[in-house]
Order: structure tokens, then C-alpha cells, then sequence
């Protein structure tokens, strides 16, 4: 393979809409996209950033601190505890917010596949965080083990929701895996943020998790993984020495997940065009039917830092397509129609 395969879109976009963003994205990426996400548009714009704002709202759970802080999107970025005596299991947490997103944005993609604008065949994609992401995030201390399997069924409710309302040969479910990859790394800088709260080898309770997740996907829909190391800023949280954690990781979750993933997604900076990022690469053991996406597309160079870092991968892996790092929703205001180019340009058709 001379050429990347296709294209995959991660999830966030820098439009105000789930329209605009559909619209574009089947318009400048036509045949190289087999799935097209909303955008995280609204709320979801930051991500994680909003679920404070919706589980402060269950009896039982308080924010931190008497003042809002303030942040984008009217969100008030405080983190979140137990009340004090509270039994947990008596706390009934509101819905998250991602099904009923789901279910407002399929309609638009249904019509938009109606008018010929999306492609038959394509499907919709929906980008679901992990409970590890917003625990750790948002919770801290003991607090941590005793919201997080409150939270793993929330967030899986609002899996089956979403699995229910899209018929599941229209439908494509993305996990998104970042402060994993913190723990993993020892990104000691965060703090507690990037710790585990549970007993036994961290490595080994992360890849138990992301694997529930996974299967709990039904076998008709498809699941892809998307390994992260943030882009806050557009920076990482830790920058990674090689690809050899994200191989290793991503390893013994296609060993041990039931479901076989469809897609798998790793990122690549944007200094990295060397042979040493890439070479950990020839021990990625992907299941049958995988597709593997690297995230070596950035929108500071370009076409020819894409070719760059493709020129590096190519060695290492024998067949795959192209995306950015982390999703593009936090990129400058009018640089989103040339990141899709640069896709374009360096991708073939599928």
C-alpha cells in the first residue's frame, strides 16, 4: 500500500451544528468515510465537560466549592461529591444526555441520506465516553468506587436507548478511551486524576472495563476504539514516547473482548515523523476485520506533514486509514474545511 485506505472522522467538529457538520463532512470526504459522526455538537462541544452540570442534579451528589465555575457553553466546570451519609445505592442518576443527542441527529442524518447528500451504506456514528474518563475527572477519593458502577449503568442505559431507537445496520458506537491512556502512561502531573482507584494491576482492571463496554455493543452494531491522550489546548496531557502503550493496550482488548472491534484508532503527534513512534506498531495483533486508523493528520502542516508521518507509519503497518489525533471540535474557527481536505488529499477512496 502505497495510500491510506478512507478516512475516519473521530467524533467533535468545529461547527455550530449536527447539519453543517454531516453535510460537510459527506460533501469533502465523499467515498473515504464509512461512518459520519454529529459533531459533539452543543453541550457535548467539550466533551465531558457538561456531565457535572447533568449529575449535580441527583439527590445525593453535590458540587464542589459554593461558586459556579464558569467555562464555554454555559457549563459550570465544578467537580462533583457524595453527600455526606449518603448510601449510594440510593442515588438514581439522571440521563446523560448522549441518547437523546443520538436520537435528534439520526433524523437529520436520515435525511439527509434521503436528499443524496450521505451516501446509502454509510453509517451514523455515536462517540460515547468511558465511566473511567468522567470518574476520574470529576470524582475524587473514595467517592470514585462507589459512583463508578452508578455510572457504568447510566452510561450503558443510554447505550441501550440509543441501540434501540437506530436500526443497527444504520448504527456505528465509538468508546473513547483518554485518561485510560493517563494511567496507563503515569501521567503523574494530574494528580489523582490520572490514578486508579481499584484494587490490583491498573493495566488489567483498565482493559476488564473497556472490554464490558465493548461487548455490551450488540454483535450487529459496530464498535470502534478511539485511544487518546487529550487535546486540551490542541495539546496532549502526556505526550507518548512511542506507540508501544497504545499497542499494548489495544492488544489485550481485541484478545479478550467477545465483540470484534471494527475499527481502532491511534493517535500520532504532530513531531512524530520518525521510525521509532512507529515501530511498536509490528506487534499490533488486529482481530480479522479490524480497520486501523492513524491520527497523523494535523491541520498546522498540512498535506505534507500527513505525507510525512505516512511515509514513517508505511513500514509498520500494512494497511490503514487516516484521521486526526483527537477530534477537531476545539480547532480554530474556519480551519475545519481544510483539516477535512487534508483527508481528502492524502486518503483514497474506499
Amino acid at each position: 500500500m502505497t495510500q491510506p485506505q478512507g478516512a475516519h472522522l473521530v467524533g467533535s467538529v468545529n461547527y455550530d451544528d449536527a447539519e453543517t457538520t454531516m453535510r460537510t463532512a459527506a460533501t469533502e470526504l465523499g467515498g473515504r468515510l464509512k461512518r459520519i459522526p454529529d459533531g459533539e455538537v452543543g453541550k457535548r462541544f467539550h466533551w465531558i465537560m457538561f456531565q457535572p452540570d447533568v449529575l449535580g442534579q441527583a439527590e445525593g451528589i453535590e458540587r464542589v466549592g459554593d461558586e459556579p465555575i464558569p467555562f464555554p457553553a454555559g457549563i459550570d466546570a465544578r467537580p462533583l461529591r457524595l453527600a455526606d451519609g449518603i448510601d449510594p445505592n440510593s442515588i438514581i442518576l439522571p440521563h446523560l444526555g448522549y441518547a437523546s443527542a443520538a436520537r435528534e441527529s439520526y433524523a437529520i442524518f436520515t435525511r439527509l441520506r434521503d436528499e443524496g447528500t450521505v451516501a446509502p451504506g454509510v453509517r451514523f456514528q455515536v462517540s460515547l465516553p468511558t465511566p473511567v474518563a468522567v470518574i476520574s475527572s470529576f470524582f475524587s477519593g473514595d467517592d470514585r468506587k462507589a459512583i463508578e458502577p452508578l455510572y457504568r449503568d447510566a452510561i450503558l442505559r443510554e447505550l441501550e436507548e440509543i441501540v434501540e431507537n437506530i436500526p443497527h445496520d444504520d448504527l456505528a458506537i465509538q468508546w473513547d478511551v483518554a485518561s485510560e491512556m493517563g494511567i496507563i502512561e503515569g501521567a503523574s502531573g494530574y494528580g489523582a486524576v490520572m490514578q486508579a482507584w481499584w484494587a490490583g494491576d491498573p493495566f488489567d482492571g483498565l482493559v476488564a472495563r473497556l472490554v464490558h463496554l465493548i461487548d455490551a455493543v450488540p454483535d450487529d452494531v459496530e464498535v470502534g476504539v478511539h485511544l487518546c491522550y487529550g487535546d486540551a489546548g490542541e495539546k496532549h496531557f502526556i505526550e507518548p514516547r512511542d506507540t508501544g502503550n497504545l499497542v499494548r493496550f489495544a492488544n489485550a482488548v481485541m484478545r479478550d473482548a467477545r465483540h470484534t472491534l471494527t475499527w481502532l484508532h491511534l493517535p500520532v503527534p504532530i513531531d512524530r515523523d520518525d521510525d521509532a513512534y512507529f515501530a511498536p506498531l509490528d506487534d499490533l495483533a488486529l482481530t480479522t476485520g479490524t480497520e486501523l486508523y492513524l491520527g497523523l493528520v494535523h491541520r498546522e502542516d498540512g498535506v505534507a506533514g500527513a505525507q510525512r508521518r505516512i511515509t514513517a507509519a508505511l513500514p509498520h503497518a500494512a494497511e490503514f486509514g487516516v484521521a486526526t489525533e483527537c477530534g477537531i471540535g476545539r480547532a480554530p474557527e474556519g480551519t475545519t474545511e481544510g483539516i477535512l481536505r487534508t483527508h481528502a488529499e492524502v486518503a483514497a477512496v474506499w
